[in-house]
């Protein structure tokens, strides 16, 4: 007799089934009713990523970094960013000499660069006069013409490619809780522009007006109006159909209600500023540029906590992906950026795309992006997917996050938080990756963006991440996938 037959003459069995369905199928075969549980090994059966989470387990360590990422999620919670300024890029990012180019996602060489993020560097030199044509510009760039360096070690952000030169217009934010400082490009709007690599003559010219036009123009509405809530800004975005990553209209069009009577008031400026106003109008994504850096402020405000496990930054270069680790500061932890799936403009496909690329990721880190894509279920019009969708990443960002954000709220939820507060330690663990949707760039240099999609980022990072706290606080071993490498500021 089996062992399920024995099991059957004691008289009917309740079965919950855990993990294999091996157990389950044999079982069912036999009549017996079964409830199944999707249930999973720690670390995917990953015996060095299990033992790493073990060590992180011991009470009174498991103490402390509990304790460390609540603190880490109420600096999140608990930040505050204004726009107060706007300003030239060279006289206000920290560190930012005239010959220092910032660039998107983790440290990077001219020689490893994409195609769109060279494609953006030609565009800023053209932009700043330094080359008369993409071939000197070229040329410039592979001789160590200038330097690069991440935008994330300067207080920065960048959307895509993220070049930053100094002469470039750029957000202040100002955390109004810490003083803490973040800044950020104006966005040019979708297609053929700078962040997506293309440098032709209408981009370049575009980049010029903005710099002599609408930098100035909206640099005068901001000192009439006084400094500008974001965080309240968002908070309403999100009642109203946003997620702050790749649907920004409603935002764009809370801006521009707050701002356009002091834009209207404004003496001398009348054609110039009905420009604005029509740039603005058409441009949905225009607030993506203040999402970024308001989320920015919060998330520098996280970093550094002994004992934290919560997320800092998550940024693409278009070659690499990286993160940072509250509790491992500036050092970046990197591996080879993933393909993103979604949905392309005619004439294009996969073939024509770039790996993943730049800093607006920290809008997901941040707590909205791909974590508040609930709230925005019409996101999946330009990423694809389906409303559906949109409500599953949601709720299942809430099982690899340290809380929930009192001020940004989810109507589709009940009006839940959204979740925030990355916490590494439970990625690695429950195998589920953190929610992102972007935009996709071609991956040849002066082509621009080709579409939009999801992306999961790649395990590997991480696990090289949890390793490395293991070994710092818990005695872990080492030798994760992926490369370690220190951020330098």
């Amino acid at each position: 007799m089996t062992t399920i037959a024995k099991l059957l003459d004691k008289g009917p069995a309740k079965v919950i089934n855990l993990g294999l369905d091996l157990f389950a199928e044999a079982l069912e075969a036999d009549g017996v009713p079964v409830v199944r549980v999707d249930w999973k090994p720690p670390a995917g059966g990953d015996a060095r990523l299990a033992a790493c989470l073990a060590a992180l387990e011991e009470p009174d360590l498991e103490a402390r970094i509990d304790a460390a990422n609540q603190e880490a999620l109420g600096r999140l919670i608990d930040a505050s960013p204004s726009l107060v300024s706007i300003a030239r890029a060279g006289d206000v990012i920290p560190e930012m000499g005239e010959g220092l180019f910032l660039h998107a996602g983790p440290p990077i060489e001219w020689e490893r660069m994409c195609g769109p993020m060279r494609g953006a560097v030609i565009g800023g030199l053209l932009f700043e006069g330094r080359a008369k044509n993409p071939e000197e510009a070229g040329s410039i760039a592979a001789s160590d013409g200038i330097a690069f360096s991440p935008c994330h070690h300067h207080s920065t952000v960048g959307p895509m490619a993220g070049i930053v030169t100094p002469s470039m217009p750029v957000f202040v934010v100002e955390d109004r809780t810490s003083g803490r400082r973040a800044f950020c490009t104006m966005n040019e709007g979708l297609g053929k522009v700078l962040r997506y690599g293309a440098f032709s003559e209408e981009v370049i010219d575009r980049l010029r007006w903005m710099k002599e036009v609408l930098a100035p123009v909206l640099r005068e509405t901001l000192e009439a109006h006084g400094p500008l809530d974001l965080r309240a800004l968002i908070a309403q975005a999100l009642l109203m159909g946003d997620e702050g990553h790749n649907r920004n209209r409603a935002a764009t069009s809370l801006l521009i209600r707050e701002l356009a009577p002091s834009l209207a008031a404004l003496k001398g400026r009348g054609s110039e500023a009905a420009e604005v106003l029509r740039f603005m109008d058409g441009n949905d994504h225009f607030f993506l540029n203040l999402s970024m850096p308001a989320c920015k402020c919060a998330a520098d405000g996280a970093a550094g906590i002994e004992h934290s496990t919560v997320i800092t930054a998550m940024a693409r270069n278009g070659t690499d992906f990286g993160i940072r680790v509250s509790g491992l500061g500036d050092e970046w932890f990197t591996t080879k950026a993933s393909r993103v799936e979604g949905l392309y403009f005619p004439g294009f496909g996969p073939e024509d795309a770039n790996p993943d690329i730049g800093d607006s990721t920290i809008t997901e880190t941040a707590g909205i992006g791909g974590f508040a894509m609930a709230s925005a279920p019409a996101i999946v019009q330009f990423v694809g997917g389906s409303a559906g969708d949109a409500l599953r990443f949601t709720r299942a960002m809430y099982g690899i996050t340290a809380g929930e954000h009192q001020h940004y709220r989810i109507p589709a939820l009940d009006f839940r938080g959204s979740p925030t507060g990355i916490d590494v330690r439970r990625i690695v663990e429950t195998g589920v990756l953190p929610a992102v949707n972007t935009g996709i760039a071609h991956r040849e240099p002066g082509v621009g963006q080709v579409g939009a999609g999801l992306v999961e980022p790649p395990m590997a990072c991480f696990a090289a991440a949890l390793e490395r706290f293991a070994e710092k606080y818990g005695g872990g071993n080492k030798g994760a996938k992926g490369q370690r490498g220190k951020g330098t500021k």
